[in-house]
């Protein structure tokens, strides 16, 4: 096992225990291949599935493991029509499943989400059944401060640049603080506990996923 792996899975077993207190299921895969499997072992045959925009549930392939399955009923906006993208959103919140990933994640457990429509925020806090998330270990910070910092020095501008924003940080690569109506920032949301255990599961992988 090579330095990183080895302090992956060291940090990792620290942010499973401080999940575990604030009743979310935190679980570690080194690598894609395992987090896949991991999370298609946890949504039985005929579940229905959503997803927020996530670049992580794409990496590990369980976008594509899920289409290629007629087994699922799934919420896919990027295949309703112009004009139904919005009943599709909200059909998220009745879903058994929603998959996404934390942009940032605490070492004392903390998930920390910023967002500009919030439908991916919304269902991460109530609606779907079970959450499951996907995140890299890349996502790791100390607290929530250096968590928002990072999303907003280097998840935001990559994914602004990614999407062409016409914003500060899509058109620069810094961030602006900006109030334009493009803007990715509109929502932050700290996640410090669930109420309802055993419906929030993160699972960690050793890898570098995401923005």
């Amino acid at each position: 096992m090579s330095i990183q792996k080895d302090f992956y899975a060291k940090q990792s077993t620290v942010i499973m225990k401080q999940l575990g207190k604030r009743h979310m299921n935190g679980y570690y895969c080194e690598t894609k291949e395992a987090a896949l499997n991991l999370a298609l072992s946890m949504m039985p045959e005929g579940s229905s599935i959503a997803w927020g925009g996530s670049e992580s549930i794409k990496e590990i392939g369980l976008l594509d493991a899920l289409t290629t399955q007629a087994t699922y009923t799934l919420y896919d906006r990027a295949k309703a029509v112009p004009g139904e993208v919005d009943e599709m959103l909200r059909k998220a919140y009745f879903a058994d499943f929603y998959l996404m990933s934390s942009n940032a994640i605490t070492l004392d457990g903390e998930l920390i989400n910023i967002d500009g429509n919030g439908n991916r925020i919304s269902a991460l806090i109530y609606g779907p059944k079970k959450v499951i998330m996907i995140v890299g270990m890349n996502k790791v910070t100390t607290n929530v401060e250096t968590g928002i910092h990072r999303i907003k020095s280097t998840a935001c501008p990559e994914n602004g640049i990614r999407l062409n924003r016409q914003t500060p940080c899509g058109l620069t690569g810094v961030c602006g603080n900006c109030l334009s109506p493009d803007c990715m920032c509109m929502h932050t949301l700290i996640t410090r506990n669930s109420r309802e255990a055993d419906r929030i599961h993160v699972i960690l992988v050793g890898e570098s996923l995401g923005y």
